[in-house]
């Protein structure tokens, strides 16, 4: 006798992965039918390439990940959809002690713990540091077309670095960003939790900004999968689909943060200190070796507010982004296939007969609201990708070289 459908999904040992992994853990699929087998992976490259080899259904993916994969970006590009987000926040800049005390010094008297005073002492440092004729700081994110690039960039543009002129970005799977910052490889990182508190708890980093201070309503990760798997196993994908949906409610209960905790800690999972993950899910953040912490209480949103909702505009957020730092060119046509990535068609199919409210229409412009207003107070209207992108000040210029499609 043949039991339920088994869908092999691979993740990368984050807390915004504690969807996929409590679905399976509390027997969330189970409920509906299905069995999610999930497979631990170290860089999103190697979930990007067992994906399109089909050593796995679905994935843990980056959101930008999907519309890159729309865009036949990176190394070998297949389509992806996401219609469904794995929730909210984690992220955080993370920047070597040595690096935040050089800061603390250049801003003086005009210090201020907050997210933009740091991106503004930062810029010091750094035209310090080619006043000097000092090779650049090297700066890690996770993956080129990711979240953890794009905001990394937002934070130090708006203070006037220059991120491919005046420091040199590069590529560090996330489990290897606090070793690469140990020694010395790299001089500060963007990942999302546990490895942002990790270089933390080691005394070597010190966390400036958080992605609640860049933009709190963005998109983390998605559930991304082959358009030819959902077709051909649409019944199974939509049973996922309400797994992840339970799921979610499940993760973003507070009482349960104690045994999420408990099962993220689990090593084949993401590991760590349960206590200290706990606090983590609280949004209990410490940020410096001395001690300091931050209280964030929406730090990591699993269901709340929308956050499994696959909005069009926040794809094409993300095409902006790219088309800002020369990854992409501006055209009508490469952001119709880029908001493609993201399938809230499917997502509303799906929850809709189970009598789940959700919004009419699948475009909106963001950065509205108080909680979800992107830093720099710009709002984003997908209607108008080239006047945004063309009101930023530092910004890839034509001919510029921008960073590379493969890097990753």
């Amino acid at each position: 006798m043949s039991g339920p459908p088994t869908i092999r999904a691979g993740f990368i040992p984050l807390l915004d992965a504690a969807v996929l992994i409590a679905a399976s853990a509390c027997g969330f699929d189970a409920r509906e039918g299905v069995r999610l087998e999930l497979v631990r992976e170290v860089s999103w490259s190697n979930i990007r390439d067992r994906l399109a080899f089909r050593q796995f259904d679905v994935a843990h993916m980056l959101g930008p990940m999907a519309v890159a994969s729309q865009l036949n970006l990176g190394s070998n590009p297949h389509p992806v959809i996401a219609p469904f987000a794995l929730g909210r926040g984690g992220n955080a800049i993370t920047l070597s002690t040595a690096l935040f005390a050089a800061m603390r010094e250049a801003a003086g008297d005009e210090y201020r713990d907050e997210a933009a005073a740091h991106a503004r002492a930062l810029a010091k440092v750094v035209a310090a540091r080619r006043s000097a004729g000092l090779p650049p700081l090297v700066f890690a994110m996770t993956y080129p077309f990711s979240s953890h690039n794009y905001e990394f960039r937002f934070w130090m543009a708006e203070a006037g670095i220059d991120p491919d002129r005046d420091v040199t970005m590069c590529v560090v799977p996330p489990p290897m960003t606090a070793d690469a910052l140990k020694a010395g490889a790299i001089d500060g990182f963007c990942v999302n939790a546990p490895w942002n508190v990790l270089a933390v708890s080691q005394g070597i980093g010190r966390i400036v900004a958080v992605k609640a201070d860049i933009w709190p309503g963005s998109p983390e990760k998605v559930l991304g999968l082959r358009p030819d798997w959902w077709e051909a196993h649409r019944e199974t994908g939509e049973r996922l689909l309400v797994a992840l949906d339970a799921s979610a409610r499940w993760c973003d209960e507070p009482a349960n943060r104690g045994e999420l905790a408990a099962i993220l800690a689990a090593p084949e999972h993401v590991g760590g200190d349960a206590d200290v993950i706990e606090e983590i899910l609280a949004g209990h953040l410490p940020v410096d070796p001395d001690g300091t912490r931050r209280e964030i209480p929406d730090y990591l949103t699993f269901h709340a507010g929308e956050a499994n909702v696959p909005w069009r505009a926040q794809a094409l957020w993300v095409y902006a982004q790219m088309a800002r730092w020369g990854q992409v060119p501006l055209d009508p046509a490469l952001a119709e296939r880029a908001a493609a990535a993201f399938r809230p068609d499917l997502y509303r199919a799906v929850f809709e007969p189970r009598g789940l409210g959700l919004p009419g229409a699948d475009a909106r412009i963001e950065g509205v609201g108080a909680d979800e207003g992107l830093s720099d107070g710009r709002r984003f209207d997908p209607a108008s990708i080239p006047a945004y992108v063309e009101g930023f000040a530092v910004r890839v210029r034509p001919g510029g070289s921008g960073p590379s499609d493969d890097a990753d």
